[in-house]
């Protein structure tokens, strides 16, 4: 079975990722850390790749036709990703797709743990990226990112830790006749 899971910086995807890559034995793809070689390689900041991908659709193309040939080649995998979800449903592409969110309090707090910055650089530098991503997004594939409706499951990790998140995703795969 195909799973995405999506959801703004610091709502909990790339743990929730690797917790169900191990729970059901799926090989998982984190498609931020694509993004994060492709600007380490350049020298560049994520804001500063953000940025540059603003004027060059390439970036974001590159990385979401590499999402769309991982998920053909492969019926049982998870993919993690902004876009993930949105794209195999644009391509009939059959998968469980999964959002998580979190309020902003949260996952900038979280942001500025993983990243060791300060809360001030944490927020500062995340609400860059959402706006720069927001606006490509629109731009490249006339995507809003705030459009829910294509999720099958979306939850608030606010209170919850990692395995209850993985736990309320398990719970679902089990119901649903994917």
């Amino acid at each position: 079975m195909r799973i995405t899971i999506s959801g703004p910086p610091g709502s909990g995807k790339t743990t929730t990722c690797k917790m169900l890559s191990e729970e059901l034995g799926l090989k998982a793809v984190v498609f931020g850390q694509f993004f994060r070689e492709m600007a380490a390689e350049r020298g560049l900041t994520l804001g500063e790749f953000g940025a540059l991908a603003e004027n060059d659709s390439t970036i974001d193309k590159t990385i979401d036709s590499k999402i769309l040939e991982v998920a053909r080649a492969n019926s049982d995998i998870i993919l993690e990703s902004r876009l993930s979800a949105y794209m195999l449903t644009r391509n009939g592409i059959p998968a469980f797709r999964i959002y998580l969110s979190a309020s902003p309090e949260v996952r900038m707090a979280r942001v500025g743990v993983r990243e060791g910055e300060s809360l001030d650089d944490a927020v500062r530098k995340t609400i860059e990226r959402q706006a720069s991503e927001a606006k490509r997004y629109k731009m490249y594939y006339d995507i809003d990112i705030d459009d829910l409706s294509v999720y099958d499951l979306v939850i608030s990790t606010d209170h919850l830790n990692p395995d209850q998140v993985t736990a309320k995703i398990l719970d679902a795969l089990k119901e649903c006749k994917c």
